[in-house]
């Protein structure tokens, strides 16, 4: 029996954050070193708290009628930075599941003991997704050694969530304190949706550099989706826009990215969006639910 079940009324909500972080736990750690906190702030500009607890995260979104898609990233091979714990953050998220939704973490480096624990975070814990991290944890995603963890996933029912595009972790400093942009490439991705047609895939971010190929891929696999965090929607490449109000309208999520980003930032200015009424509900919860596999 997993410690986590839904506790949402997933009637009465009004959105659905697809995207947020836990940058401390309830022991403590951080996610990440203090260099690339800072480079992460700067790059952001982030003038709110950046490591709220579990709890705080909570109230934040139960006071907003929302939900939350909580997790951390696992990247300890490539970093030798020990992450969070996504035990924990699963067990303290399930305390609150009236507004949270854990997400797991695994760091594909560590081959089958990924798999192990995945099936392990999925069984135990109930976690509902996975986020993934190419350029911090250091992996092409379309590299056939990690198949089987993806084979997990399919099994299992639960989609992966991966960073795509430019980072704000190591933003500035010399060599990008070693993150490759590359591995964020949505192409690669691509050929995870084709050869893993059940497997739920979420390209976070407006993938800058590459919308237009991000675009592509979300319209021509459908099982492909795009959410809109990590960038003020003010920012967003007219293109996606254009494609949020018209053929991926099925296809594209709220997210903001909090802390980096706050929720009710993103939420004001993408209310100066010019997008159609009756798409902005797709946007901020329907798709949300169809992807989380509570409404097919």
């Amino acid at each position: 029996m997993s410690r986590y079940e839904y506790g949402i009324d997933f009637e009465a909500i009004e959105a659905i954050d697809i995207h947020t972080h836990v940058e401390i736990d309830g022991c403590g750690h951080r996610s990440m070193d203090d260099e690339l906190m800072a480079a992460s702030e700067k790059y952001f500009k982030s003038g709110e708290e950046r490591t709220p607890t579990i709890d705080s995260i909570a109230e934040h979104y139960r006071q907003r009628n929302m939900a939350a898609v909580v997790f951390t990233v696992d990247a300890q091979s490539a970093t030798g930075h020990a992450p969070n714990s996504v035990e924990e953050i699963a067990e303290l998220a399930a305390t609150h599941n009236d507004v949270l939704i854990p997400f797991g973490s695994v760091d594909p480096l560590q081959g089958k003991a990924a798999v192990k624990r995945a099936r392990r975070l999925i069984d135990e814990y109930g976690v509902k997704g996975f986020k993934f991290h190419p350029s911090m944890q250091g992996f092409e995603p379309n590299d056939r050694q990690f198949y089987p963890l993806y084979e997990a996933l399919v099994e299992a029912g639960v989609p992966a969530l991966f960073h795509t595009g430019q980072t704000g972790i190591g933003a500035g400093l010399p060599g990008g304190h070693g993150i490759k942009l590359r591995y964020s490439d949505p192409m690669l991705l691509d050929d995870v949706a084709a050869d893993f047609p059940d497997l739920t895939i979420v390209m976070a971010h407006p993938a800058v550099p590459w919308v237009d190929a991000q675009i592509s891929i979300a319209t021509h696999k459908a099982n492909v989706y795009i959410d809109l965090s990590g960038w003020s929607p003010k920012y967003f490449p007219p293109q996606l826009v254009k494609a949020a109000n018209t053929m991926l309208r099925h296809k594209v999520l709220f997210g903001s990215d909090f802390p980096v980003i706050q929720v009710d930032r993103w939420r004001n200015d993408f209310a100066t969006l010019d997008i159609k009424p009756d798409i902005a509900p797709m946007i901020f919860k329907q798709n949300a639910l169809r992807v989380l596999g509570i409404k097919r």
